[in-house]
């Protein structure tokens, strides 16, 4: 079994079974795991990231009208399919965060995007493996506040990897 698969599996269980799962009671009726893209291994990667000169702070609003406040580490580029884009890297006292709306928001993942943490490898690189991009709590259960992926990791490439849209019991989606 892979890291990946037992991770996924993990975080079934802790849906399905745990008191601080953010699904609803109604949505543990008839709950069978998340649903997943297959893992794939081009989308593993290793990127320089330039780090922006001036850190500047940014507040990122949340989905529950609240602010959290990281600072802009630096940017990479990524190449799918032969189209690019570029994602900024954010810090705050809680490590590397990388939130990112991709292509398929809405239609196979989270509308409102979907989240990393990136792995710093030293010499200005990072790991960022996109097989484990995870949709936030608040794409569960709006009690949980999120902070909204600001507009420049907003990006028109699909990232088929990772966590796909939640469908609740009844067939509606996290949106």
């Amino acid at each position: 079994m892979s890291e990946l698969t037992e991770s996924r599996m993990q975080k079934d269980e802790f849906f399905g079974a745990s008191p601080h799962s953010p699904l609803t009671p109604e949505q543990l009726v008839g709950f069978d795991g998340l649903k997943y893209f297959d893992e794939n291994p081009a989308l593993d990667l290793e990127v320089p990231v330039t780090k922006y000169e001036q850190k500047d702070q940014i507040e990122m609003q949340t989905t529950t009208g609240g602010v959290q406040t990281y600072t802009r580490l630096g940017r990479f580029p990524l190449e799918i399919d032969g189209e690019r884009a570029e994602l900024t890297i954010f810090h705050n006292h809680n490590g590397y965060f990388l939130p990112f709306v991709d292509g398929l928001a809405g239609s196979e993942t989270y509308p409102a995007g979907r989240y990393l943490e990136p792995e710093a490898l030293g010499d200005g690189r990072f790991r960022v493996n996109f097989n484990y991009a995870y949709n936030p709590y608040c794409a569960y259960n709006e009690s949980w506040s999120c902070p909204i992926t600001p507009a420049e990791n907003r990006i028109p490439l699909p990232i088929r990897a990772g966590e796909r849209i939640f469908q609740d019991p009844e067939g509606h989606g996290g949106e």
